[in-house]
């Protein structure tokens, strides 16, 4: 059977980005049947053609050397501030929530809502799937200050769900620096991983971690190809809605014809 999750009434590919391949429409069908508007594909991944949709991915750790001065004394000054270790879900369980949320709130965003029940079953979901934690922890006092959870395949790691707490974000201590900083080493040096990838190019456009992640980290787009499989009437909708696409403001909606707009190869 396909690996493909449904999520927020989308089905998309649930292993490793380098392993998905086209798949054919009768597929695709078969997977609406089952719920959900549409199928995201994407294949061909890191092609030499530069197209519309991508990974964002690092695929070699150069250490403090590869990193610009300014970056490399903001880690510093995170890793002398901060310590960034393994942990067990339960303390995210326990603590995470307000963490979250709080960040969510700092974006000021709509489209990601966030409340206790779904902050619980994101984390059943984490349990269901092979998963890794990682806790940010104030090395004067030891406090849980922030938390990241990542998919784990054989070859690759996904960076996933990021909570910090946004004083830290804001006082000059910069954990968001030393956290990547140190996943990076530890996936691409120490575990020898083929790549991390923070996911694949934004349709929400909600925050700027990947522009950060290629300007600060040497992350680079990994080209692939998007095709688009709609239910008949989400079809309809969609192209009756595209020509409107830039005035249209609902989160949701502009999301969808966002990601047509990349199938098209028009954004």
């Amino acid at each position: 059977m396909l690996d493909y999750i449904n999520h927020w009434n989308m089905w998309r590919y649930g292993g490793p980005p380098h392993q998905e391949i086209k798949i054919d429409p009768k597929d695709c069908r078969c997977l609406l049947k089952k719920g959900g508007y549409l199928v995201r594909n994407t294949y061909d991944f890191d092609c030499q053609e530069k197209s519309s949709f991508w990974n964002l991915i690092k695929d070699c750790f150069g250490g403090l050397e590869e990193l610009s001065s300014n970056t490399r004394n903001r880690v510093n000054k995170a890793l002398e501030y901060f310590d960034f270790r393994l942990i067990d879900v339960s303390l995210i369980q326990s603590s995470g929530y307000p963490i979250l949320k709080a960040t969510f709130d700092d974006y000021a965003t709509v489209d990601r809502p966030m409340n206790q029940q779904v902050f619980d079953e994101y984390l059943r979901h984490c349990q269901s799937k092979d998963y890794e934690y990682w806790g940010i922890f104030d090395r004067s006092n030891d406090k849980f200050i922030g938390f990241c959870a990542n998919r784990l395949w054989k070859e690759a790691a996904e960076y996933g769900i990021i909570g910090i707490q946004p004083e830290y974000k804001h006082n000059g201590t910069f954990p968001y620096y030393g956290l990547f900083y140190r996943m990076n080493q530890y996936y691409l040096q120490e575990k020898s991983f083929r790549y991390v990838t923070d996911g694949s190019r934004s349709i929400t456009e909600h925050s700027n971690i990947q522009p950060f992640l290629e300007d600060k980290f040497h992350f680079r787009k990994a080209y692939c190809h998007l095709a688009i499989y709609y239910k008949w009437w989400m079809k309809i909708a969609v192209n009756l809605l595209y020509p409107f696409r830039k005035i249209i403001t609902l989160p949701r909606v502009k999301a969808i014809l966002n990601m047509e707009a990349m199938q098209r190869g028009e954004k």
